[in-house]
């Protein structure tokens, strides 16, 4: 298990997740007004969270399900990624896809973080790559 370090302000709550089996820790909003996202717009909202994340990890913000089903919202750069060598407070970009405005509160669960090994890519050039039963075979060509 990775350790996830935070800094935070007293009234902050930490990520928590939801159920025993649950991949990703919910978030929630720490603003001192509330914040309206108005149909079609997008809004930062901040989290009051500041993570110290190992290398060779990333952290995912992804949206929650029941936002998206019944609201509308959605976490617009879904999966956003907050790499291992930022330290800045995290803050989560909403967007309202619904015909109605919604109203984040302080402390709604507005998120999902989910922690995620990685590795890093090292380019090789070729001439030519090898060959596959795809090849250059684009959107829609495996079929529907």
């Amino acid at each position: 298990m990775a350790l996830l370090y935070v800094k935070k302000d007293e009234a902050v709550s930490l990520p928590e997740y939801q159920s025993s089996g649950a991949a990703g820790l919910d978030v929630k909003a720490y603003i001192t007004e509330d914040i309206t996202i108005e149909p079609g717009k997008i809004e930062l909202i901040p989290t009051g969270l500041y993570l110290e994340i190992p290398e060779g990890y990333e952290v995912q913000v992804r949206s929650r399900s029941g936002l998206a089903l019944k609201n509308g919202i959605i976490v617009l750069n879904s999966p956003g990624t907050i790499d291992s060598d930022y330290r800045g407070e995290v803050k989560v970009i909403l967007m309202n896809l619904s015909d109605k405005p919604f109203t984040v509160k302080n402390g709604d669960r507005i998120a999902q973080i989910v922690l995620t090994k990685y590795e890093k890519a090292v380019f090789v050039e070729k001439k030519e790559l090898s060959k596959s039963s795809r090849e250059s075979g684009g959107f829609g060509s495996t079929g529907v």
